[in-house]
């Protein structure tokens, strides 16, 4: 028996496929390019060849693009991120008390005391310190961003960036290089300065205690964990499967979702999630909600809408 998680993000969209006992068996982490339909379709489409649908016992969708998703798979649990990444933690380790999680778009912070998320907050506004703000520096400066973390490890005088805004740390960063600083110590200081960016932001005001996770595509890098350690004064944890945890926090949702309900899955299937699908989008008129409604489509056929609050499209006429 399998469990399948969705998370669909404005950067990339990560498939897990979880055993019975709740161990990742296959792992995939897809750009989503602004395509979710697309990519969701092509990661099924790799599923196909190695599993059945009668072995897939729950699915689970979480993240931005989690109703699209959903609509799409035919899930049995739809939640938040915050809910899958801190059950997700949780499963992995049960002393945890504050997740970090920073990704593409978008950075959060979870606060966790006695095994329940009791704060938490997201900074969706601000690009600095994301890891499509870490992306753009490391092209800018030539560097593969696989390399940015070891290089800022190198440094033995960061310099001090403005990181309280993308445009002043970019700004400020190019200044440094050319009245003639050192890469390693340019890095660095960006790390620190995206550090500090985030704890002003999105830890503000927040209890910070260990055991702390790590987590999102930017755990990858060490210089940022380095830099979090240092300003902190604590040890942070990177989980094994720390850029795909809130696909396995939806996988297992739906798994406790289908036994508590003791019904079968309502997944529609391989062939199903990898047919012809697109969607389009059209702002209803009907009240002053001005509801922007999604319309997907099946080889020119109707197959449902969502994104209403009335339900008036919730069928195809």
């Amino acid at each position: 028996m399998y469990y399948i998680g969705v998370d669909v993000g404005s950067v990339s969209t990560d498939i897990v496929v979880l055993d019975e006992n709740m161990k990742v068996n296959e792992s995939m982490y897809l750009k989503t390019k602004g395509r979710p339909l697309d990519i969701i379709r092509e990661g099924f489409k790799k599923l196909s060849y190695k599993y059945k649908d009668e072995e897939i016992k729950a699915v689970g969708a979480t993240g931005s693009g989690r109703q699209i998703s959903s609509f799409l798979i035919g899930t049995d649990a739809v939640k938040n991120e915050i809910t899958a990444h801190a059950i997700a933690a949780l499963d992995a380790d049960k002393d945890l008390k504050t997740i970090i999680e920073i990704g593409g778009q978008d950075s959060k912070i979870i606060i966790i005391r006695n095994g329940i998320v009791t704060d938490f907050a997201m900074n969706t506004v601000c690009a600095a310190g994301t890891g499509s703000f870490l992306d753009r520096q490391a092209e800018r400066l030539s560097i593969p961003i696989e390399e940015f973390g070891n290089l800022a490890l190198n440094s033995k005088n960061p310099v001090r960036i403005a990181g309280r805004c993308a445009v002043f740390a970019e700004s400020d960063m190019i200044h440094k290089q050319q009245v003639g600083y050192s890469e390693e110590d340019i890095v660095r200081g960006l790390c620190e300065a995206l550090v500090r960016n985030y704890l002003n932001n999105v830890g503000k005001g927040k209890e910070i205690k260990p055991k702390i996770f790590f987590q999102g595509g930017v755990a990858a890098n060490k210089g940022m964990k380095l830099a979090f350690e240092k300003e902190l004064g604590m040890e942070l944890y990177v989980p094994k499967n720390y850029n795909v945890m809130g696909a396995i926090g939806a996988a297992i949702i739906a798994k406790n979702s289908v036994e508590k309900s003791k019904d079968v899955t309502k997944f529609k299937g391989f062939k199903m999630v990898s047919g012809d699908f697109n969607s389009k989008s059209f702002e209803c008129d009907g009240c002053s909600n001005r509801c922007e409604v999604v319309k997907i489509i099946d080889r020119e056929q109707c197959s449902g809408f969502f994104g209403d609050r009335c339900g008036k499209w919730s069928n195809c006429s």
